[in-house]
């Protein structure tokens, strides 16, 4: 994904502290977890651990240790504890017919990823996706707790549209307005080049029953089955609150928009629009 050890650092530690944020909860500890070659210099080590240490740090926690073993490539991620009311706990699959659904950052993370390994998307827009990966998502979150959220996930590995049906738990469908969903620069680009993932593809085929696209554009929906590395919250609430919401989080230039809204119970998941 990135060359640089201390990028790489922080866009993993980004990563892991995301569970705690959209369950609601603030970060208290994380350890290191790391696996790293005997024979590779210390010194990329050492930026790794600082990446993810400033990260932890912005966070609001403490890091308290970690546990290393040898490997033959590195790896290196956190184990992470947070605390939350258990009164506001926000859990992934308790969205009601008639919320809104809101997007706190842009998709297409691992599609700018692939094409900037094949050196097809420009370093301006490659720059622009690491910058949203190493954005926690605390300050998203703590907008989101001033709103009566009935649900909340973060999109990580099964992309928008996969995280979108474990949140609909069977119980809802939700229209989605493919015009309305936030981008990455050049992402849309790329897709209609036929620069996909390996991981899209796993999602596509999981949900391809669970999904109707009303849309002829395989761009837009490989961008939705798009598995997101530190990708932003997904967000489910009353209607009345989705503008103010929505517009609190864009004065914090947190790129977020409306995307849809859960309906009663369809034939399908999640109906494209």
């Amino acid at each position: 994904m990135i060359n640089d050890p201390y990028l790489y650092g922080q866009i993993a530690a980004t990563n892991a502290l995301s569970d705690v944020y959209a369950m609601g909860g603030k970060v208290i500890t994380a350890l290191n977890i790391v696996a790293f070659p005997e024979k590779m210099d210390m010194e990329i080590l050492k930026q790794i651990l600082k990446g993810g240490a400033e990260k932890v740090h912005e966070a609001g926690g403490v890091l308290a240790g970690g546990h290393s073993i040898h490997d033959s490539t590195p790896k290196y991620g956190l184990s992470v504890t947070g605390v939350v009311h258990p009164d506001k706990i926000l859990v992934n699959n308790n969205c009601k017919e008639g919320d809104v659904l809101i997007v706190t950052k842009p998709l297409g993370v691992s599609i700018i990823n692939s094409a900037h390994m094949i050196k097809e998307c420009s370093e301006e827009a490659f720059a622009v996706c690491v910058k949203q990966m190493t954005t926690l998502n605390k300050y998203a979150a703590e907008i989101m707790e001033e709103y009566p959220v009935n649900s909340c996930t973060d999109i990580t590995g099964f992309g928008f549209l996969g995280h979108l049906v474990e949140m609909l738990d069977g119980k809802y469908s939700a229209e989605i307005f493919s015009g309305n969903v936030p981008v990455l620069p050049e992402a849309y680009h790329c897709a209609s080049e036929f620069v996909i993932t390996a991981g899209g593809q796993l999602n596509r085929n999981y949900l391809k029953d669970k999904v109707d696209f009303k849309i002829n554009d395989f761009p837009m929906e490989e961008i939705m089955f798009d598995p997101q590395t530190s990708g932003g919250l997904l967000i489910s609430l009353p209607e009345k609150y989705g503008k103010e919401l929505l517009e609190k989080l864009n004065e914090l230039e947190i790129k977020s928009a409306i995307v849809g809204k859960v309906v009663k119970r369809q034939e399908k998941d999640v109906i494209v629009l």
